[in-house]
């Protein structure tokens, strides 16, 4: 893993042992923080997760917002798919943000190993979303 972090800044990490992630596509994500700029989308995510860690893939435009293994069992959002064990995720190298030009970077860095995003507070952002893109804010 650390390798890959220094060879391409980015290590696939296996899903469904120590954590799982929500993809959520960033056209929701952009209309729930109300904004498509990356500073105000991720101090946007930051506290609408509580501090939880978000991934941001821009090359795919989605976002990551990783919570507990166990909530894929019951995950139950329409349209948002919650990553399975034996699925992997790009994950950027700790400390790697927006700002430092990657393609794939921590919108919400990691403060700790065992700190996670809240399913509920996910599902809460994508409903913000989904509302605010279908009545436009």
């Amino acid at each position: 893993m650390r390798e890959e972090w220094e060879e391409r800044s980015l290590a696939l990490l296996p899903c469904g042992a120590l954590f799982t992630a929500v993809r959520i596509p960033s056209p929701l994500v952009q209309a729930a923080a109300r904004s498509d700029q990356q500073d105000a989308v991720d101090r946007y995510l930051a506290e609408a997760l509580m501090g939880g860690p978000v991934i941001c893939n821009l090359h795919a435009d989605q976002y990551y917002a990783l919570v507990p293994a166990g909530t894929v069992g019951r995950w139950n959002v329409p349209g948002v798919m919650c990553l399975e064990t034996g699925q992997a995720l790009g994950v950027p190298r700790p400390g790697l943000g927006g700002g430092d030009g990657a393609r794939v970077y921590w919108s919400v860095p990691m403060e700790s190993a065992g700190e996670l995003c809240s399913p509920v507070a996910v599902a809460r952002v994508v409903t913000v979303g989904r509302y605010r893109s279908v009545n436009h804010g």
